[in-house]
């Protein structure tokens, strides 16, 4: 009971410390519960009640760590731990003294289920008055209204394949033939300039994820251009995969290397096949067009548009979306934000979302600080905002949320 109560205040602070409101609310009602849980299991010597916590925490601990970025709360594995070896533990020795529970612990259980009841009533109400809506971007999200991401549009927009040539830049420098996908709205006009948005997806994905495998932010976007709520624009949907370089080695050199296939190949091809504002497909054409050109991305996509894009082309990129990743400090982004090329270029819009329950959210939240203590230039509220939507973890759930918010703040 001490280890799980002490636990759940690290977990609380934790997140406290960070800043982050949802996530502490969040917190501290699951830690409430593991208490009461806990207190229930000793005060009527029934050790199994503490299964529930065991399960929990597992499935927890699984969700909001990831040992290759990750470990922030390790708390959840104690818990785990704890409540597990209460249940065995206690079992064993209630079996050899012959000893039966005590009275049923009416008073914790009772509370246990109100709070219990109370979060998921809030959850399922909230998210159905989401999916109802007919609103706009918002902060706290619970879902995508449902007449936008499940009703087809019959004003559909297209997703052609291009193909073009590129180069291993961030191993050999050899030939290579790569792969994206194209979304053209609905009536898409050759003689008339579109705002473009390259969206990436995570790691063991490909450039399919966004548009094909989860074909309902496709469904999504039709809809909201034909509605009006976003402009028609372009979307490109590349990977930052080269064959299979660094699969055994790590793959964060291709965050980084990404940078010389998107300017000097993926967007020349891109924007030399489809009408943007680019006028010309060289240095001069795409810094001035920056203002009508957007990178967004999930997971290593996030890290890969901060490393590549937003630290690295921001001369050809004003707006900037970031989901569920960030691993790029304070020093960084000195070094290249403020670097000579780039601290005088204003940043139209950062747009940084994550999940409750997401293991990238401790790690965002101290990048954000660290970036807006060096930043002038980005304000929150102003043109950078951070989302952190309720109930959701490192899933496709989750940046849906975020696309949808993201289209209506570009541009």
């Amino acid at each position: 009971m001490i280890v799980i109560g002490a636990m759940g205040l690290a977990e609380v602070f934790g997140y406290l410390r960070l800043g982050s409101l949802e996530a502490t609310v969040t917190m501290l009602i699951i830690e409430t519960v593991f208490v009461l849980l806990a207190v229930a299991a000793w005060r009527s010597r029934m050790p199994w009640l503490n299964l529930v916590t065991a399960v929990l925490a597992f499935v927890l601990a699984n969700t909001t760590n990831y040992a290759e970025t990750t470990s922030y709360n390790w708390g959840f594995w104690v818990q785990m731990a704890a409540a597990a070896a209460s249940v065995v533990f206690g079992a064993i020795v209630m079996i050899r003294k012959k000893e039966k529970h005590r009275t049923i612990p009416v008073l914790e259980l009772i509370l246990c289920v109100c709070i219990s009841a109370s979060a998921l009533a809030v959850w399922g109400v909230w998210t159905t008055k989401d999916k109802q809506a007919e609103g706009h971007a918002r902060h706290t999200m619970w879902a995508v209204p449902t007449a936008l991401d499940s009703a087809p549009c019959d004003h559909a927009g297209t997703v052609e394949e291009l193909l073009y040539d590129t180069k291993a830049y961030g191993s050999d420098g050899r030939d290579v033939q790569k792969r994206a996908l194209v979304y053209l709205p609905y009536g898409y006009d050759e003689s008339k300039p579109y705002n473009i948005l390259y969206l990436m997806h995570g790691t063991g994905d490909d450039e399919n994820y966004w548009l094909s495998t989860h074909s309902y932010n496709k469904t999504m976007l039709d809809n909201m251009i034909d509605r009006g709520d976003v402009a028609p624009l372009i979307v490109v949907t590349p990977t930052f995969y080269v064959e299979d370089d660094f699969r055994d080695t790590g793959l964060d050199p291709l965050t980084y290397s990404f940078r010389e296939e998107l300017r000097n190949d993926l967007m020349p091809a891109v924007e030399g096949k489809y009408t943007t504002w680019a006028e010309t497909i060289d240095e001069a054409g795409f810094a001035a067009s920056r203002d009508h050109r957007a990178f967004a991305g999930l997971s290593r996509g996030a890290v890969t548009t901060y490393h590549s894009v937003f630290c690295g082309s921001l001369d050809w990129f004003s707006w900037f979306g970031t989901f569920s990743g960030s691993r790029t400090d304070w020093a960084y982004f000195e070094e290249t934000i403020r670097s000579e090329a780039f601290r005088d270029l204003p940043s139209h819009y950062l747009y940084i979302s994550s999940g409750v329950f997401d293991f990238a959210l401790p790690r965002q939240l101290q990048d954000t600080d660290g970036l807006l203590s060096i930043e002038p230039r980005l304000i929150t509220g102003v043109n950078t905002d951070l989302d952190v939507f309720p109930m959701r973890y490192h899933s496709m759930g989750n940046w849906h949320l975020a696309l949808y918010n993201l289209l209506q703040r570009i541009f």
